[in-house]
């Protein structure tokens, strides 16, 4: 039987990864193996490029370059650890995925949303999410959060550049309702992580002990 792949997007500072813990630990208490990951990153090769992307340091990278690097990592993920995974039926929760690229480099960078779409296809290995969770707050709050200690090379472009990626994430909820679906991020986390739950429902069942 094959597993799950779920995957988590949203601005920098949208609550994503706390809203990832809290569904691992319910599908994992129903029963579930579930395999946690992040994005860049998850295996020893794509932490390394993580690293190199995320670094202040690297102000001068190009918009190209950093396409190529995501993509790199993420083939990494994808055949060392995502696809064995679903084989055996697990549930996989991908903090990012090629969303991601589209949201920051199709619509933080403006490169050609097309240059991208391809990019995607060839560093996904083909592989696409069964559910995408975009989780929506204001981008000026959403900001605030993530550089409240320190900004790495992504956060530093600005908050104009994270309005521009809030947008991008919106026209693809619009594109794609079937596989995209907008959390609302705002409130308290208990009440997020229900909306979270609720719109993988169809997907796991997470009622049984």
């Amino acid at each position: 039987m094959r597993g799950v792949f779920i995957t988590l997007e949203g601005a920098d500072g949208c609550g994503k990864s706390t809203q990832a813990a809290r569904l691992a630990d319910a599908l994992e208490a129903s029963g579930r193996e579930v395999v946690r990951l992040r994005e860049p990153g998850g295996t020893a090769i794509s932490e390394k490029v993580r690293a190199i992307l995320l670094d202040p340091a690297n102000a001068e990278m190009c918009p190209e370059c950093e396409l190529m690097l995501y993509e790199a990592s993420r083939a990494q993920l994808v055949r060392e650890v995502v696809e064995p995974a679903l084989s055996r039926g697990a549930v996989v929760l991908c903090d990012r995925f090629y969303d991601s690229t589209y949201a920051y480099q199709a619509g933080g960078r403006s490169l050609p949303e097309d240059l991208v779409r391809r990019a995607n296809a060839l560093g996904s290995c083909g592989l696409d999410p069964d559910r995408t969770l975009v989780f929506d707050l204001d981008p000026e709050l959403a900001y605030a959060r993530a550089t409240a200690g320190g900004a790495d090379r992504m956060e530093a472009e600005g908050l104009a550049f994270q309005r521009r990626v809030c947008d991008a994430y919106l026209r693809l909820a619009q594109a794609e309702p079937a596989r995209v679906r907008v959390v609302d991020a705002s409130g308290e986390r208990e009440a997020v992580a229900g909306r979270a739950l609720a719109a993988i429902a169809d997907l796991v069942d997470v009622s049984r002990p």
